[in-house]
């Protein structure tokens, strides 16, 4: 049994939460030329946007809508600092102690390569945004899990964006989630995976995933 209008629901909603997510990554500008500092969450948003911007700027391919090379950017300068054993996991929630491990490796191959999809096709709209950072309270990552709160302005009402970061054992902090006026990517992803698999298991899951993943990247409607 297919589940397509769960699926589709998906794409849309999470087109949506990872477009905002990106263009509020594109959009702070600290004055910073410096690799992306993991060893800080706030820092790391701050500095991972300006590489982006500074990328953008230098690529005139980029600028005119390559898809290609937008994919090769968010690849190369976006996903490293997301964590996806974690992202997946929480997006599959129960249903992750139901894959094997190599079946949990194909999950973290193939939702990566969503993401990408949806991030490159959010980079290929953007335009001039800027974005409020709201600064850590003392203490706020003495846990190893911090939320750096935000604000897109742009046209309209402001959107509030809210990354989830988490603390590695190696120190470094990598995103894992986002929530966009409320709603977590993780969450919205986690329903119609879980239908999916109630449908046609963690392999139909998988299959649902590479079908997408084999299309061109997605535009960033909602």
């Amino acid at each position: 049994m297919k589940v397509h209008s769960s699926t589709s629901t998906l794409a849309r909603r999470g087109r949506a939460a990872l477009a905002s997510g990106l263009l509020a990554l594109m959009a702070i500008n600290p004055g910073l030329s410096l690799a992306a500092d993991a060893s800080a969450p706030d820092t790391l948003i701050r500095e991972l946007s300006q590489e982006t911007v500074e990328a953008i700027k230098a690529d005139k391919a980029i600028q005119a809508g390559d898809l290609q090379r937008i994919v090769k950017l968010v690849d190369e300068k976006i996903m490293p600092h997301v964590d996806f054993d974690k992202t997946t996991r929480s997006a599959l929630g129960r249903h992750w102690n139901q894959a094997t491990p190599e079946q949990r490796e194909r999950l973290k191959t193939e939702f990566k390569g969503l993401l990408l999809r949806v991030y490159a096709g959010a980079l290929s709209q953007f335009k001039d945004q800027t974005i409020r950072q709201a600064p850590l309270r003392p203490g706020a990552t003495e846990g190893g899990q911090v939320e750096i709160k935000t604000q897109i302005v742009g046209k309209g009402e402001p959107v509030q964006l809210n990354y989830s970061l988490e603390k590695s054992e190696a120190g470094v902090w990598k995103i894992w989630d986002f929530n966009v006026l409320g709603a977590s990517m993780v969450q919205t992803y986690r329903n119609p995976f879980a239908q999916e698999v109630n449908a046609n298991g963690i392999e139909g899951l998988i299959k649902m995933l590479a079908e997408k993943n084999s299309k061109k990247p997605l535009p960033a409607k909602a």
